[in-house]
């Protein structure tokens, strides 16, 4: 690292996440935002939701101007060390065979939807014509 950047590890940077002592983690360089935090458009909340965890995701999500980026830059204080950021944990469905049977309920349904009323139609149709030749026949 060059002159006046510092190295953190992670824990020390999830430390700062009060409204007095506030610093974020985007793109694994940390700022110190405290003195922003009355200014940021998007009020102190935000920024102070998004303390002491890596806030990339929440930074890139709301698409930030290149005017927000420049600005950020007199904020930087350092950069933390990568291998200290805990891996975010990933969520895994669960797949289950009850879920699979409402599926096939599900399937069965639509079809039905589909047939009964074609089967009613069919019917009347049917009934029509006999009628029709009915009266013929007379």
């Amino acid at each position: 690292m060059g002159s006046g950047q510092k190295g953190f590890v992670f824990e020390e940077v999830a430390k700062h996440k009060e409204r007095n002592d506030c610093w974020l983690l985007i793109f694994g360089k940390v700022y110190d935002v405290t003195p922003f935090l009355e200014e940021h458009p998007g009020g102190d909340e935000v920024l102070l939701a998004a303390s002491g965890k890596d806030a990339t995701d929440d930074f890139e999500d709301v698409g930030h101007s290149d005017d927000a980026k420049e600005i950020m830059e007199k904020y930087y204080i350092g950069e933390v060390d990568s291998s200290t950021i805990p891996v975010p944990k990933k969520f895994k469905t669960q797949t289950s065979t009850v879920t699979h049977k409402h599926d096939e309920s599900g399937f069965l349904m639509k079809i039905l939807q589909f047939l009964v009323p074609l089967l009613i139609l069919g019917f009347a149709f049917g009934l029509q014509f006999l009628g029709k030749k009915e009266k013929t026949e007379d």
